[in-house]
């Protein structure tokens, strides 16, 4: 997913589609998740691990084939399959999030291990999304999309080998008579939980705006696909690095101080990426976003295990993508409406305002946690 997200709209580009119809690209990797997340998470409950994987990568699958397909047509048809591209790849990755984090909180023996283990699981997508950009922008200068793709499409055929050997954990037992009349609604009341789902959308929308950005950025200053996939790429590498640490230093960190200097740190990255002029000075600040943003999902996810009742700890993590996936399906539409009309330096200066305005929020976490 992380290379189609580079490839696909690098392709509109260059085919001359303008930034909203780049906005639409990124906005329906996240569109399907929003209607099946909820799906998805009872779906992992009844049945495991194995299944929705299985699902998940062929899913993927034939999403990545219809991006090959797309390399073969001109015109509509052409941006048309790239949309169900994005679409599939999207649905299937987030189907195989959801039931890794879910796995993960099953397995873990208590709850240190519990913000260990989704700290490993941080760093498995950040080294994906390194993997990923630069892969595919190496491939793009070198062979063209038709062949990155098909490299990409490589990976999922993957994971369904890999699957196989992961252990089957048993589902917990739940009493069936505690959820009668329980909708997922509901759990907007616990609290804390709105105002953790809040600071998770402002962190979520750093994400998303780097990622639609930074290629516009670089396509306006004559970067090579290349050139913006190791940009991308440093980012997710840097991710990674921080999060590797946190496992070895969870015992001493606190989520919520954590998470309040990671969204003022943000602020202050995002107030000088549209002023780096050069590669070099664009990959610094690269790293610089990647070393807060990177610090903050293992410490949410925390965070949220701590609001919600054990029994329904999968549910929330199905919630909370869902809210996710649907900012990240509506504010791709608005940054391309935008980036259309006041370009991609006052995109990132005004989510750089809004995060760093929002830490306040994340301080108020404190008083609330179980």
């Amino acid at each position: 997913m992380a290379g189609l997200r580079l490839a696909a709209p690098l392709q509109a580009l260059r085919e001359g589609y303008d930034a909203w119809s780049v906005g639409l690209l990124l906005a329906l990797f996240a569109a399907a998740p929003v209607l099946l997340a909820l799906y998805t998470g009872r779906l992992a409950d009844r049945h495991g691990y194995h299944l929705p994987v299985r699902a998940a990568a062929v899913m993927t699958t034939v999403g990545m084939v219809c991006a090959v397909a797309s390399t073969t047509f001109t015109g509509w048809p052409h941006f048309a399959l790239l949309c169900v591209a994005a679409t599939l790849t999207g649905t299937g990755t987030n189907m195989a999030m959801l039931t890794i984090q879910r796995t993960a909180g099953v397995a873990a023996r208590d709850s240190t291990e519990r913000v260990r283990l989704f700290s490993w699981l941080g760093v498995a997508p950040s080294f994906a999304n390194v993997i990923g950009p630069v892969t595919v922008g190496f491939v793009i200068d070198a062979a063209g999309f038709g062949w990155a793709y098909i490299v990409l499409l490589l990976m999922p055929l993957a994971t369904l080998i890999s699957a196989r050997y992961v252990p089957r954990f048993a589902a917990p037992q739940v009493d069936a008579s505690a959820g009668e009349g329980r909708r997922s609604w509901d759990l907007l009341a616990a609290p804390g939980m709105k105002r953790l789902l809040v600071v998770n959308w402002l962190l979520s929308m750093c994400w998303d705006v780097h990622s639609f950005a930074v290629p516009i950025l670089g396509h306006e200053r004559g970067f090579t696909a290349t050139t913006i996939g190791l940009i991308l790429g440093s980012f997710t590498l840097s991710v990674s690095v921080v999060r590797l640490f946190i496992p070895v230093l969870a015992h001493r960190l606190d989520e919520v101080q954590v998470v309040c200097s990671a969204m003022v740190g943000t602020a202050l990255v995002f107030v000088l990426y549209p002023l780096a002029s050069t590669p070099w000075l664009m990959v610094l600040c690269a790293v610089a976003l990647g070393l807060t943003l990177g610090s903050v999902q293992p410490m949410i996810m925390s965070t949220l295990h701590h609001l919600t009742p054990d029994q329904r700890h999968g549910e929330a993590l199905a919630f909370r993508s869902m809210a996710i996936n649907a900012s990240s399906t509506l504010m791709p539409l608005a940054f391309g409406a935008l980036g259309s009309v006041v370009g991609a330096a006052v995109l990132f200066w005004m989510v750089g305002g809004a995060v760093g305005s929002g830490a306040w929020l994340a301080r108020r976490l404190g008083g609330v946690r179980t």
